[in-house]
């Protein structure tokens, strides 16, 4: 097994200090040009790999953000399997991240004594939270000296950060009106997870507001609620909504996932879309645009949320600014093939 080259390594190849050496990786100018350039090319020449988890102690900084994605078991498998919002999001964040020299390190929600230990042991210089931020975790870690933005967050406790969201009500009450417009009044409202999940609560207050506008009863056995957003949860929605009978005409799904599976539901039992039931989703992913009927959509720019995240958290780290400010970004209908008129 070949060695690893130390520090030691590259200061005995170019005849100065280890401290010299280290002054250069670390980005330190108390060398001449001269210098180092010579030990640039030691390290190069002998492959020198620097140990950045000494460097970060060192210094403090580790240029690494931690993303934190709520979870519905133990393993963030199935929500990157499944789940377009997440790697759309994060697409965002590693753009200017990278840009920016800085890494993401993603983990899934755990317990508040773990988490602080966590972000310590990483040596963290940032948090983002994508939804949920509990309470528990928020007391756990409110005395830690580092900077946090959420993203879709609702708790009362995450006003003291900055939040980058949509009005998700408004785009619930659009959703619905725009299925009311073309003449339903039969509407099923499908969400992922109300009691965790407070962006489907907001979607829902709009379904029940263009309702209530258009006069219409709010019908509680087309209320469904799943355990996540994943298409099989959508698929089972649909299943369930075809015991229904006729029931229903149309259908407001909280995120686009749902919404393809509910179609391929729908489709395997010999029902058309929109003929038989049209179906409005959330978030315009790229599957959208590609699912047979594409797909009407509550448009939300999901990468651009991840880049503004991302620079907010960026200009927090390097310029010290923090104000615990709502940033709302704007939200469209748009328009395919999988509503109709009734």
């Amino acid at each position: 097994m070949e060695k690893k080259v130390t520090i030691r390594d590259v200061a005995a190849y170019t005849g100065v200090s280890r401290t010299t050496v280290s002054n250069i990786v670390n980005g330190i100018n108390k060398t001449s040009e001269e210098t180092k350039e010579k030990v640039l090319k030691a390290i190069k020449e002998l492959n020198y790999q620097p140990d950045f988890t000494a460097i970060s102690l060192s210094k403090k900084k580790s240029n690494i953000i931690g993303v934190v994605i709520p979870t519905f078991d133990d393993s963030l498998a199935p929500i990157f399997r499944e789940n377009h919002y997440y790697t759309e999001i994060l697409g965002g964040m590693e753009y200017v991240f990278k840009n920016h020299n800085y890494d993401l390190f993603i983990s899934g929600m755990m317990n508040p004594i773990e988490f602080k230990n966590w972000i310590q042991k990483r040596n963290l210089d940032g948090l983002i939270f994508l939804g949920l931020f509990p309470e528990s975790v928020y007391n756990e870690i409110k005395t830690l000296d580092i900077p946090i933005v959420l993203i879709d967050n609702y708790e009362k406790h995450g006003v003291n950060y900055p939040n980058i969201r949509i009005d998700d009500e408004l785009g619930g009450y659009i959703a619905t009106k725009h299925l009311i417009d073309r003449g339903h009044k039969r509407i099923s409202f499908m969400g992922h997870d109300l009691k965790t999940i407070s962006v489907d609560e907001k979607r829902l207050s709009g379904y029940i507001k263009a309702l209530q506008e258009a006069n219409l009863s709010l019908n509680e056995d087309l209320l469904f609620d799943g355990t996540g957003s994943f298409y099989e949860v959508g698929f089972q929605m649909g299943l369930k909504l075809l015991e229904l009978g006729d029931k229903a005409t149309a259908i407001f799904a909280t995120s686009d996932i749902l919404a393809v599976g509910i179609i391929k539901a729908l489709l395997e039992h010999g029902k058309k879309v929109p003929k038989d039931y049209s179906i409005v989703g959330f978030d315009d992913l790229v599957i959208s645009r590609y699912s047979i009927p594409s797909l009407t959509t509550i448009s939300q720019n999901v990468f651009n949320k991840g880049v503004l995240s991302a620079q907010t958290i960026l200009n927090i780290i390097e310029h010290g600014t923090s104000d615990p400010v709502s940033i709302n970004l704007p939200i469209e209908l748009i328009v395919r093939k999988s509503t109709s008129f009734l």
